[in-house]
């Protein structure tokens, strides 16, 4: 017999390309996006590094590889970096034409037209406002209306480009402030993240682009209307604080706040804040599809009740913050049971054009994990800052607290979820419902509770 013995062969293992392959596989246009992102870093380092301490210098040049990452990863933020890159810049350009004793001559802002109407700060937040708004409307028509010929729905694709007008306008007003705040004055420039006002703005632009994303990565768009519902909740509420408490004002931080810490807790905190509301709603289109054939008013009451409160969650107030806006918030509630409603009556023709249920399922529990991973972050942070401001990690300050029970929440959601298979009606209702509790640790506390955040009060 005779045996026969294989010759070696040399197998190809095909699997993810190594580092060098991947960077090899960039485009033009990424290559230039992150030499941009060096250029930016590079020139505010030369100009600003004598303002900056090591930790904001670190800061700083962290983000460049960070940025540069995300770019490549999404290619949408890409060009939203360089728009708002290119804007921002315009903007300072224009202040700079004339200057004071501190630099930038602010009154320009209403003397000069792409100033007046466009890119400075407050112009830029009231275009984020009504885009925000004007996108929310059009994702509704474009949920109800049947497609196009051409199998695409011109509404939904309008909601879709309105709401990254809004993220534009929104980041170039931020960054346009941050300019603004430094030019008022020697130390009164800061991030724009340290009142409610400026929160505010970022809880809108950073819930509509995870939505963005979410919404690009599943191809399809009928979510829009859902998640907008809460992003317009919340310029609601900015146009009645800005008009009520003159909110845009710049203020000098109070000295709790002049900390760098402030830069990465307060972002980090707002990403999930934003993802967990963005899952909420999810959560809400989940009830409203597994709903969508009963004919019991009863038991459409409860859907109907939360959804009410969640539409006009700023209305919490006590009569004394009512009592000079009571108009004001009449017609907004009265806005937010047209839209519950709305959307109850017409539940069925919603839940036909809504993702498949397990695809809602997946965004929510998506949502909620990135959300988890940065609250938690952002909690530590929070520990790390409260040490250095007032000498303690934690003080069972109201906030603190509050921020506790909405890790639990999640935490507790999430081991339900992974651990005991947790799916269906009762995940949609938990994750819908912590909404409410989130959006007490947010905004609730601030209204009703005193404390060492206390300097977060309406």
């Amino acid at each position: 017999m005779n045996t026969t013995t294989a010759s070696p062969t040399t197998t190809l293992v095909l699997g993810r390309p190594g580092l060098i392959g991947r960077l090899s596989r960039r485009s033009a246009f990424d290559w230039l996006f992150a030499l941009l992102v060096v250029a930016g870093a590079g020139y505010a380092f030369q100009r600003y590094h004598g303002s900056m301490d090591g930790y904001e210098q670190g800061i700083l040049l962290g983000s460049v590889p960070a940025m540069v990452a995300l770019g490549w990863a999404w290619g949408p933020l890409r060009v939203l970096a360089l728009a708002v890159g290119a804007a921002t810049l315009t903007a300072i350009a224009l202040y700079g034409r004339h200057t004071d004793g501190f630099g930038a001559d602010l009154a320009q802002a209403d003397n000069v037209f792409l100033l007046k109407y466009f890119l400075s700060s407050q112009s830029a937040i009231l275009w984020m406002s009504v885009l925000f708004g004007m996108s929310t409307v059009m994702y509704w028509i474009g949920l109800i209306a049947r497609k196009d010929a051409g199998g695409e729905n011109t509404a939904l694709k309008l909601g879709t480009r309105m709401a990254w007008a809004g993220v534009f306008m929104a980041l170039v007003g931020t960054m346009v402030r941050w300019f603004e705040s430094h030019q008022i004055g020697p130390d009164i420039g800061h991030i724009p993240v340290s009142n409610l006002y400026e929160v505010f703005v970022l809880f809108c632009w950073l819930t509509a682009v995870f939505y963005l994303y979410y919404e690009q990565h599943y191809r399809n768009r009928a979510l829009g209307g859902f998640v907008m519902l809460v992003v317009s909740a919340a310029v609601g509420f900015l146009l009645w604080y800005t008009v009520a408490r003159e909110a845009q004002q710049i203020q000098p931080l109070v000295p709790a706040l002049q900390s760098w810490w402030m830069k990465l807790h307060v972002p980090a905190n707002f990403i999930g804040y934003g993802t967990f509301a963005l899952a909420a709603m999810v959560a809400f289109a989940y009830l409203i599809q597994r709903q969508a054939e009963e004919t019991r008013w009863w038991k459409l009451a409860p859907l109907g009740a939360l959804g009410l409160v969640l539409c006009f969650e700023p209305i919490v107030f006590r009569a004394s913050k009512l009592s000079s806006s009571a108009s004001y918030w009449a017609v907004y509630a009265g806005v937010s049971l047209l839209i519950v409603l709305f959307i109850l009556a017409a539940r069925r023709r919603i839940a036909a054009a809504l993702p498949a249920p397990e695809v809602l399922d997946d965004m929510m529990y998506k949502a909620i994990a990135v959300g988890f991973a940065f609250f938690t972050i952002a909690t530590i942070l929070g520990a790390f800052w409260a040490a250095e401001a007032w000498g303690g990690y934690w003080s069972w300050d109201p906030k603190e607290t509050w921020a506790l029970i909405v890790w639990l929440n999640y935490a507790a959601w999430l081991h339900m979820r992974l651990m005991k298979g947790l799916r269906g009606a009762v995940s949609a209702w938990w994750a819908l419902g912590g909404l409410v509790v989130t959006t007490f640790a947010f905004l609730g506390v601030n209204m009703f509770l005193s404390g060492l955040h206390s300097y977060g009060e309406l």
